[in-house]
């Protein structure tokens, strides 16, 4: 009786011993592959947001190629970096030289403002109060930051990261579209994969069901929140930096983040009307009159791209997408605002199915 316990001990002790060492193994072989695929995660993510929401679009361009899938995302691409990636590139690098500009002008004690236009005092009613204030503002802002000088360095040095961030953001996304054309050209068979892996974590009938309400919802937000506020920040950000709107690249982004945050763009370009028509300059009136035209229109745009790609898929509640866009430019930065917003909404989706399926239903019992 003692040598079958101490048998069986021994055996217990060697399964267990086998056990833990598989367990550490698999443990260190994932850590080592999230090591490795973590300093190429945001890229990867951005790049399969991009190939699920332009799919649709590759699709009509295959049939106009005859069934060419790689001249069609080469022709796909080439158009995206044309109209998408050339703009914000362009934003990209204006957003990091006026946040630096600001750095070294606090540094310097050389950051001011311009003086509002002698014309504006002749305006009806509110023209001499707001062109004293203007003034009174153009005066006193050297004064007052030099006050707060080492208050003010400590955010100076805080808009130098987000400079670098904004910087490193578009670069990210210039090379995500090219990388998204890759991803379109397979994308039959990583469909495959996508539901094999769904399909092995729930069963056969959910896995299908999750990819589909996965790819429709990152349609939907990619396309007809994101994307409408990414076009209108190209639109009216290369507007203002036309027009010399000071911080035109600055604006560009709020524009973009007021936008995911389902906010008007008109909070921002109305101001820059303001701006654009009390500012002492030598620009003439036919400009200002053109470049007035092209705010409006462009903080206006969202009232008809909105209807023409939020119909699209599923439409994700507001306040989880706010959400997801706050939280994941704290976590990401510029990247990790495109990504939160369309990420958490995909992640609410599938919560949602869940808890509307239920518990499973109890058998009755024998009677």
């Amino acid at each position: 009786m003692q040598a079958d316990y101490e048998t069986l001990r021994k055996l217990v002790t060697r399964d267990l011993a086998e056990t833990l060492l598989r367990v550490v193994l698999i443990v260190l072989l994932v850590l080592v592959c999230v090591r490795v695929f973590t300093p190429f995660s945001h890229l990867v993510i951005v790049a399969m947001i991009l190939a699920v929401a332009l799919y649709p679009l590759y699709v009509r361009v295959v049939r106009w190629f005859g069934g060419r899938r790689g001249w069609s995302a080469t022709a796909l691409v080439l158009s995206a970096l044309l109209l998408l990636g050339t703009p914000i590139a362009m934003l990209g690098v204006a957003v990091t030289g006026e946040l630096s500009d600001v750095y070294h002008g606090v540094d310097a004690n050389e950051i001011g403002l311009k003086a509002p236009d002698p014309k504006v005092a002749e305006w009806p009613i509110v023209g001499p109060r707001v062109y004293a204030t203007w003034s009174a503002a153009a005066t006193n802002l050297p004064r007052l930051l030099q006050q707060n000088r080492e208050v003010v360095k400590q955010y100076a040095k805080k808009i130098l990261a987000m400079a670098a961030s904004a910087l490193a953001g578009a670069a990210l996304f210039v090379l995500a579209i090219v990388v998204a054309g890759i991803l379109m050209v397979y994308a039959d068979e990583e469909k495959r994969v996508a539901e094999r892996i769904l399909t092995r974590l729930t069963n056969r009938e959910q896995g299908p069901e999750l990819l589909e309400l996965s790819i429709a919802t990152i349609r939907s937000v990619a396309t007809g929140v994101v994307g409408v506020a990414v076009i209108q920040a190209i639109l009216l950000g290369v507007g203002f930096l036309l027009a010399g709107i000071p911080g035109a690249a600055v604006l560009a982004f709020a524009v973009m983040f007021l936008g995911i945050l389902q906010l008007p763009a008109v909070i921002v370009s109305i101001p820059a009307i303001a701006y654009l028509w009390m500012a002492d300059d030598s620009s003439s009136t036919v400009a200002k009159v053109l470049f007035t035209v092209w705010f409006v229109v462009g903080g206006l745009a969202d009232n008809v791209l909105k209807p023409l790609l939020l119909g699209r898929g599923v439409e994700a509640p507001m306040l989880v997408i706010l959400v997801g866009a706050i939280g994941g430019m704290v976590a990401g930065g510029m990247t990790g605002l495109f990504m939160g917003a369309v990420l958490l909404a995909v992640g609410y989706q599938i919560f949602m199915q869940w808890v509307d399926r239920g518990p499973p239903a109890s058998a009755d019992p024998p009677g």
